[in-house]
């Protein structure tokens, strides 16, 4: 008797010892560096039917992703066709975030002293035009939160004429240096890129290196992030504005960065203060759309729903939400509503609107009773958003026309618009293609082969290598199969363009119109 009672008594004993060990291994926060970890909805206290929502809206609203993670496990991952999983997004504005990240990780490792430093001292050896006192007293701090009074036309609600005069420049760091002060520093909000440009080149000088690289070691290597792409300036500076592309599970590790306070497993990589620096944003934006926003460190703030967030043209979103343990991201493009109309659609939903969808599918903190109908019929959203589905004008058979012009290739001029070299079809192939080249010489232009295979059947055929990621391609003839227009994109880069192809006897005329609104017509020459 004595002995089964001290078996009883041992038997407890262990209960009570590993129960607090269960708890505290259901309760350690995991970390996605290896690779996320999934889970159903509701073993993370949300609404497998409330998502399958979200994933409507998204469908409705030009998304190329959404991902929701909650309590640090992906509970929501779909793609909308032709983009796909796998694939990298260009962050666009996105990238500002990062950048700013970048600088308070700077901070963090001493590299630079304080964010109240000048900017002009950054760049002491250079002659900066219009420099008086204004100019003078612009401070990275300035700069991180879009209030250096510089003069420039961006804004947020589109227009980006500085941007691109920037671009077009041998060195953007002067440009944006040269230009002259529209107000006093710290006195108004005015978003500008050429503010995030220059927080790149600072780091750049205080850390010895570009901020690609420096992210390599500092920000993407020990979050396991590898595939990267971020463009730079001539001077091979990271373009700190935008330029940056990643792929949206990584997109999700940056936001969970945030959410953790800068921590990432047993290391604190990121100073706590620069995230609750941010959480704590007061700098008003003024925007009658949106009246609860605020900006800081390269951070769209909605304090009272306690929601920050990265943001980039047409919706490239990581969204951070502490109080519901929440990352979600978003990527979109603009789309040519239909294959032969002007009409182009553009993400335009509010941020609020986004963040209710999420709010309403949390239900509780913890899990909650599992709902195998919902489950299977968010499976079967999040599997038709991946389907394509082929648009009605599809043709059928190839005109004579094709069977002509298949296997030309039409050299270009040179100086013609990107630098274009040469084009070429092949129409009569099992898998219909096109290809160009480019000729690199121009500043700016770019050098190499590039291309891919085209549908014929109403869908984006994907495939071949395009400048910053695969192409997406679909093909329709003219009723009288004298011209063809091709509907081509990058997947993840948001460039949709229609090319319109004239044929003559010896002569191509092309004609290309981007969903942003710009046209361009090439004219071409076929090899004797």
């Amino acid at each position: 008797m004595h002995r089964l009672a001290n078996t009883l008594l041992v038997i407890v004993l262990v209960t009570l010892l590993s129960a607090p060990l269960a708890t505290a291994q259901q309760t350690t926060t995991p970390w996605p560096t290896r690779g996320w970890a999934t889970s159903s909805p509701e073993d993370q206290g949300m609404s497998s039917e409330r998502l399958g929502r979200l994933v409507e809206f998204g469908a409705a609203n030009d998304m190329d992703s959404v991902l929701v993670v909650r309590h640090g496990r992906i509970v929501l991952e779909a793609t909308y066709a032709p983009f796909r999983e796998g694939l990298k997004h260009h962050l666009f504005s996105s990238t500002k975030a990062v950048t700013s990240t970048l600088i308070g990780m700077a901070l963090g490792d001493r590299l630079l002293d304080s964010a109240d430093k000048r900017v002009v001292d950054f760049f002491a050896d250079r002659t900066i035009a219009n420099l008086d006192d204004a100019k003078k007293a612009i401070t990275v701090q300035h700069l991180l939160d879009m209030t250096s009074g510089l003069a420039w036309q961006e804004g947020v609600n589109g227009g980006d004429a500085s941007a691109i005069a920037m671009a077009r420049t041998s060195d953007w760091r002067q440009f944006v240096l040269d230009q002259p002060m529209a107000t006093a520093p710290g006195t108004s909000f005015y978003y500008n890129s050429g503010n995030s440009h220059l927080l790149s080149a600072i780091l750049s000088k205080v850390v010895g290196r570009s901020a690609s690289d420096y992210a390599r070691d500092r920000l993407f290597g020990p979050l396991g992030i590898g595939d990267v792409l971020w463009q730079a300036d001539p001077q091979g500076i990271s373009i700190g504005g935008w330029g940056l592309y990643l792929q949206p599970r990584d997109m999700a590790k940056i936001g969970y960065l945030w959410l953790r306070g800068g921590q990432w497993e047993s290391r604190q990589i990121l100073p706590a203060a620069w995230i609750e620096s941010v959480r704590a944003a007061d700098v008003d934006m003024h925007e009658s759309w949106s009246s609860d926003l605020r900006y800081g460190r390269q951070f769209w703030v909605m304090p009272q729903r306690d929601t920050f967030m990265s943001v980039g043209l047409h919706r490239q979103l990581i969204v951070v939400i502490p109080r519901l343990d929440m990352v979600a991201v978003v990527t979109g493009s603009q789309r040519f509503v239909s294959p032969s109309g002007s009409l182009v659609s553009t993400p335009r939903y509010g941020f609020g609107t986004l963040v209710d969808h999420l709010a309403a599918a949390v239900t509780s903190d913890t899990a909650i009773a599992a709902n195998p109908a919902a489950t299977a019929a968010l499976a079967e959203r999040v599997k038709a958003a991946a389907t394509e589905q082929p648009v009605s004008s599809a043709a059928n058979g190839l005109p004579a026309t094709a069977k002509t012009v298949s296997g030309k290739t039409w050299r270009f001029a040179t100086g013609a618009p990107f630098g274009l070299k040469s084009y070429s079809l092949k129409l009569d192939d099992p898998q219909p293609s096109y290809a160009f080249e480019f000729d690199g010489a121009s500043p700016g232009s770019l050098l190499g082969r590039f291309g891919g295979p085209i549908g014929f059947d109403g869908r984006f055929a994907v495939g071949g290598r395009m400048p910053s990621g695969p192409s997406a391609a679909r093909g329709a003839w003219s009723a009288d199969g004298t011209s063809l227009m091709i509907e081509l994109q990058t997947l993840g880069n948001d460039d949709a363009a229609r090319v319109t192809h004239l044929f003559g006897d010896k002569t191509i005329e092309l004609g290309i119109e981007w969903a942003r609104g710009r046209k361009v017509k090439l004219q071409g020459r076929a090899e004797d």
